[in-house]
């Protein structure tokens, strides 16, 4: 089992670092992307996780595509796993939207946060080819939900509500 650090975690604070263009492809940093895979696998209510979320101060997310279809009817991108290195936000919209969002790392604690609803993307997959792209709701707030992580930053510093949740509740809403 892979261990998701939890907001008390100083690295989830600090700004992470960039990847050189030599790191991509090493054994080392495919394995800490295959240890974010098995993290977020794990996790029933996870769509995409940091690496500082698995205490490696890097600028790199993954997405699960396939959780991603299951719960946005409007994505039409690939299933598996999209990596994001050294990821930036090019555009957002002006016009935004209070989403709800809970965190990996800030466990069974949710809120609203006001979030734009169209972003685009540019970043490194993990061959080291350029991807940009532009999304919209579910994957535009992920997107912003990543790099606030990657800047040291969680999503309780910008929610307006706060609430808590337990595990069966949140199953329960799923089952719906």
């Amino acid at each position: 089992m892979q261990h998701i650090l939890q907001r008390e975690q100083p690295v989830l604070r600090e700004i992470a670092r960039s990847i050189l263009t030599e790191e991509i492809g090493t054994a080392k940093l495919d394995k800490i992307i295959a240890d974010m895979e098995t993290a977020l696998g794990e996790q029933k209510d996870g769509i995409a996780i940091a690496a500082p979320q698995i205490g490696e101060n890097l600028r790199l997310f993954v997405v699960s595509g396939s959780l991603l279809k299951k719960a946005d009817k409007n994505y039409r991108g690939e299933g598996g796993y999209l990596v994001f290195i050294n990821p930036e936000i090019l555009k957002k919209s002006r016009e935004k939207s209070d989403v709800e969002e809970g965190c990996l790392s800030v466990r069974w604690l949710y809120g609203k946060v006001k979030r734009s609803i169209r972003v685009t993307l540019r970043a490194l997959n993990e061959k080291g080819e350029k991807v940009e792209r532009g999304a919209s709701g579910l994957l535009a707030q992920i997107f912003q939900h990543e790099v606030d992580h990657l800047n040291g930053i969680l999503f309780t510093d910008k929610a307006d509500e706060l609430w808590e949740m337990s595990e069966e509740e949140i199953r329960e809403l799923q089952g719906k």
